[in-house]
């Protein structure tokens, strides 16, 4: 897979900043005037790009009442139906282009996860830099193949999927010759607790698809996505809401614009404070190494006078001989007076 992908003009890399996606999701409320918000919000907080959800209640799902379709598996959305869901909380899609276009006004990529052949084709239509695969539909195989023909960089989210759900949608995306991939971790758990996290899952998507990887991230706070860039994560996405409080299908477990904001701050510290692998130290650290131990004469020493322990240490600061030379040169005799306080040399050694 490739290891350098371009998202409109944000190039995501393993040597490149983490993207930070704010997810608008359901948080809109049914109100053309809040997404807007969501996405200045999104902006203001520091976000990279925003991300949409393409469907309808009838193209993802049918309006049945039979106990399959019935929400009852421990979610906050239990005691409705999928239908009812998904018509509570879809994204108009007549609202989409617009919503684009204001991201893009803001400087943010703004792209969506399609869930059908007739959102595929829309966003084509609008022209989206990328395509989002929902952990439920990356057993979708035709619509993975529809996606990668697109040759569009494809980010999975794999909450659900079986090792044998993520290399199968792999092959399809080699197949159609789609290597622009980034496969994010993802617990669909809403909110997640930390303990399910695993986060280390990570390193094994990176290491065994040998693709780029980032976090899909269901949990409260700041610390689980901050955490990923240590673990090499280069995608975060986050739902993002105006106030919890104004409820929502997804509001419980999105972050207020604040909460965004700190976790961007906390991201891009911790970017800076990973800095490279290489052993060296800083101009800082170089200049402090002058404080490091090294050989004093501690008492005045005369000319031929036997260097001891009792008038040569290791003492702070660095300006002395190496501590390494300290039994070489005990029983040597001075060559010159030494005061308290000399830094040893060898011109001052017999």
């Amino acid at each position: 897979m490739n290891k350098t992908i371009r998202i409109g003009k944000k190039e995501i890399s393993e040597n490149s900043p983490c993207m930070i996606v704010a997810e608008v999701s359901a948080n809109h409320n049914g109100d053309y005037n809040r997404a807007v918000e969501i996405i200045h919000a999104a902006a203001e907080a520091g976000a990279d790009a925003v991300k949409l959800q393409t469907y309808t209640a009838d193209t993802i799902t049918v309006d049945c009442d039979d106990p399959c379709f019935q929400l009852t598996q421990g979610t906050i959305w239990d005691g409705t139906t999928l239908y009812k869901l998904y018509q509570e909380a879809y994204t108009p899609w007549e609202w989409q282009p617009r919503l684009k276009e204001e991201a893009m006004k803001l400087g943010l990529e703004c792209f969506s996860s399609p869930f059908d052949f007739t959102s595929v084709d829309f966003l084509e239509q609008m022209d989206v830099p990328a395509y989002k695969v929902a952990s439920y539909e990356i057993n979708d195989i035709p619509l993975i193949r529809k996606i990668a023909r697109l040759h569009k960089p494809i980010i999975f989210a794999t909450g659900i999927a079986y090792e044998e759900d993520i290399e199968r949608a792999l092959n399809v995306c080699k197949e159609e010759g789609n290597e622009d991939v980034i496969l994010l971790k993802c617990v669909s758990a809403y909110p997640t607790p930390y303990d399910q996290v695993n986060l280390r899952v990570m390193n094994t998507l990176a290491e065994k698809y040998d693709c780029l990887v980032g976090l899909s991230d269901h949990t409260m706070g700041t610390v689980v996505s901050t955490g990923s860039i240590a673990l090499g994560g280069k995608m975060i996405e986050k739902h993002l809401t105006l106030k919890r409080a104004d409820g929502g299908a997804d509001s419980s477990f999105s972050m207020e614009p604040e909460e965004f904001a700190a976790m961007v701050r906390d991201v891009r510290i911790m970017e800076q404070a990973l800095g490279s692998a290489e052993y060296r130290l800083t101009q800082t650290q170089i200049v402090e190494h002058e404080g490091s131990r090294s050989l004093f004469a501690v008492k005045d020493i005369a000319a031929g006078e036997l260097l001891t322990p009792e008038n040569v240490r290791s003492i702070r600061p660095g300006n002395g001989l190496h501590t390494m030379y300290y039994e070489e040169i005990l029983g040597k005799r001075a060559k010159k007076d030494m005061k308290l306080g000399t830094p040893l040399a060898w011109e001052l050694i017999e």
